[in-house]
Order: structure tokens, then C-alpha cells, then sequence
């Protein structure tokens, strides 16, 4: 069955469930104890933050361990704003970032008495640095957020940009780094990051943990209180089991990078275009066209006019293809997407959007069944046109 959803979550790998079996299988402990086995939890735990580190051109002690990217960027978000006095709460966010930023910036405006703006995009989905230059408060602005790569349309973002004008009005700069840790990458230190936010699922490990990575002397409030663990920025029993598939995970994406996996994507993409365009010549292409560089290589953001996404997916399904209408986070809502509206796409235009995105073990085999199957299911929807005009 072709899976094309892995900006929603990748497959375990197998390198990943190999590091976690160990730790499963044995006497349960918490890498807080000192006996036997709570050092050799401990010791997974701390092989996984070097690796975890690596990945992102990190310190190993920088990595602070969460259930996952939203309680890492809902960390950073409210700690930094909590961090200030409450006239230096203000903050800037990419009009694209994942809700998990958005919304916690929306909380901070409701509830922690901060100020928020939006820096818009252009239409290709990337930040206007000018304007965003515009919306700084030097002295009042807490926090910008700008994510390395959107989850939807893969486009990259000019984060080292960003952070130099954050930095000079006295900002720490967000970057939400999930989809983009893994290809293209991202190098906290030579891109000018404070706060890093990480998913393991994103990059092949166990769902339910992540990172942020946290630059010395960033000021942080903990969000969560308790044991003291992770350096007091983030109490709770570790899990080590997933801690040790999401460094494994980690080690695999970083060896990936290194060999030219990049590259590889970004053939089948194109693989996948083609196909796409021979058999729905008015496709369109949401995002950069040409996402080589700074943008996701395997992610296709793609508008069939005409055709409601959900039912094309549901076509798609019927045929076993996995894919999607956007960010898996938001697959229950009814409001068209906030990224394609911010681009410039009306709400009819935004629904008739299909994410295709590929990852570690997709294959041609995969791209060629998935065009096959979008084959089938536009003949099956040209034979219903007035049922599909009914239901816009």
C-alpha cells in the first residue's frame, strides 16, 4: 500500500525499534534511579541527546526531552513570555507556523497579556523579511517564530535572516524544525536559533516524545513542575525506551543527510509531478515550485481545480494510497487552511488541495501507484460533475 503521508508521520525504522527493544523488554526503571538499572536508562537517555544533538548542530545538554514538537513549542512560546515582564510580551509569528505555535501565542494574547503579530508570506509561502522587520517592538518583542520548513507546502524559510533581525531588537528566535530536521536539516548555531523545537515521529522514531533544544542564557519559564528533571525546564519521568528510538531515529536522519538522500527525495517528487501533470494537466503547485535547498525535498502540495480534496482522498484511500488534505493536526476541521489562505489562496482553492509527501522508504513503485490511483479517481469524479458542484 503507497504511503505518501509522511509529513504526518513517518514509519518506524528499524534502527529505531531495534534501540528501543532493550528497554522495553527489560525490568521497567526510571533514569532517575540510582541503582543498576535506572544508570543503564539513563545512559540510553543520554547516548539519545547526543545524537539528537548532532542532528541539529546542537550541545547535548541544550536538549531539553517533551512528549512531542506542540508540547515543545507551546514550552517555548509560554516560557519565553512568561520569562518577560508583562510590557516586554510581545511577539511575531510567521502567518504559516503550525498551530501549535499559533495557538499558544493566542493563549499568551489571551491569557499572559502579550501583543501578537502576524508577518505575512508571499505567495509562495515564504516570510516577508521587511515587513516582518516592520512588526518589531526593539525592547518589547520577546519572541519571533519562524518554522525552518511549513509542514503543508514545504516551502523553507530564511531563518538565519530572521534571527539577525530578531536578535538586534533584543528578540529570541523560535524555529519550529520538525518537518525540516531531517532534510533539508537545519544548524541551530550557524542559523542564529535560541529555541529549536523537534518531533521523533517526523524523523522515523516513536511518537510521544520530542525536543527543544535551548541555547544557553535563553530565559525560559517551566511549564510543567514536579521532579526537576531535564535541568528543571521540563519535569517528568523520562521515557527511555522512546528517547532511545528517537535518538536512533535521530542518527539514521543525520546519516541520510550525509549520503544524498536529499537529492533522492526530490527526484521522486518530480517523479510524481510529472505523473500528476500527465493525467490533471491544470494541476497546480502550492509552495516553491522548486524546493531544492531550504525547502522539504519530498512534499508536493498540489491544487486539482475543480475537485474537493476529501473526495479525492477518499478515492485515494479506496485504492489504498495514503496522503492527505493538509496537516494531519488539523485533518478534523472545517475551516480551509490557514497557510494556503495566507498565500493568497481563496477557501474553495485551499479545498481543493492534496499533500503528497514522501520520506525514507518511499520508492518509484510508490509514486507510480499513487499517480495510477489519482488517474482513477479523477475519472471517477468527471463522471459525477453536477454531484461535485452540489456539494461545494
Amino acid at each position: 500500500m503507497p504511503y505518501l503521508d509522511y509529513a504526518a508521520s513517518a514509519p518506524l525504522r528499524a534502527g529505531a525499534l531495534a534501540a528501543m527493544l532493550p528497554l522495553l523488554e527489560r525490568p521497567a526503571a526510571n533514569p532517575s534511579s540510582q541503582h543498576a538499572q535506572g544508570r543503564a536508562a539513563r545512559a540510553a537517555v543520554e547516548t539519545a541527546r547526543e545524537q539528537v544533538a548532532a542532528l541539529v548542530g546542537a550541545a547535548p545538554p541544550e536538549v531539553v526531552f517533551t512528549s512531542g514538537g506542540t508540547e515543545a513549542d507551546n514550552l517555548a512560546v509560554k516560557g519565553a513570555v512568561l520569562a518577560r515582564p508583562p510590557g516586554g510580551r510581545h511577539l511575531v509569528c510567521s502567518a504559516v507556523e503550525h498551530h501549535a505555535v499559533l495557538d499558544a501565542a493566542a493563549w499568551a494574547e489571551a491569557d499572559a497579556g502579550a501583543q501578537v503579530d502576524l508577518a505575512p508570506v508571499d505567495r509562495f509561502g515564504r516570510v516577508d523579511r521587511d515587513r516582518l522587520a516592520g512588526l518589531l517592538r526593539p525592547g518589547r518583542t520577546a519572541l519571533v517564530a519562524v518554522m525552518a520548513a511549513n509542514n503543508e507546502v514545504g516551502t523553507g524559510q530564511p531563518v538565519a535572516a530572521v534571527a539577525e533581525l530578531a536578535h538586534a531588537a533584543g528578540a529570541v528566535v523560535l524555529c519550529d524544525a520538525v518537518q525540516a530536521a531531517g532534510l533539508p536539516g537545519v544548524d541551530m548555531a550557524a542559523d542564529g536559533i535560541d529555541l529549536l523545537a523537534l518531533a521523533s515521529h517526523k524523523l522515523g522514531g516513536p511518537t510521544g516524545v520530542g525536543a527543544l533544544v535551548v541555547r544557553p542564557g535563553t530565559s525560559l519559564r517551566p511549564l510543567l513542575h514536579g521532579g526537576g528533571q531535564e535541568r528543571g525546564v521540563r519535569s517528568g519521568t523520562l521515557p527511555a525506551a522512546a528517547i532511545a528510538g528517537f535518538g536512533a531515529a535521530a542518527a539514521a536522519a543525520l546519516t541520510d543527510r550525509r549520503s544524498g538522500a536529499a537529492a533522492a527525495l526530490a527526484a521522486l517528487r518530480s517523479r510524481l509531478l510529472t505523473g500528476l501533470r500527465a493525467v490533471a494537466p491544470d494541476l497546480e503547485v502550492n509552495g516553491d515550485p522548486d524546493p531544492a535547498g531550504t525547502g522539504l525535498p519530498g512534499l508536493l502540495s498540489a491544487r486539482l481545480p475543480g475537485r474537493r480534496a476529501e473526495d479525492l482522498l477518499l478515492l485515494l484511500d479506496r485504492h489504498g494510497v495514503a496522503c492527505s488534505a493538509g496537516s494531519a493536526c488539523a485533518s478534523g476541521a472545517v475551516t480551509p487552511s490557514h497557510v494556503l489562505v495566507a498565500m493568497g489562496r481563496d477557501p474553495v482553492q485551499a479545498r481543493e488541495t492534496i499533500r503528497f509527501s514522501l520520506g525514507h522508504a518511499s520508492t518509484q513503485a510508490d509514486v507510480d501507484a499513487a499517480v495510477a490511483a489519482v488517474a482513477q479517481a479523477l475519472e471517477v469524479l468527471a463522471r459525477a460533475p453536477v454531484a461535485q458542484g452540489a456539494r461545494r
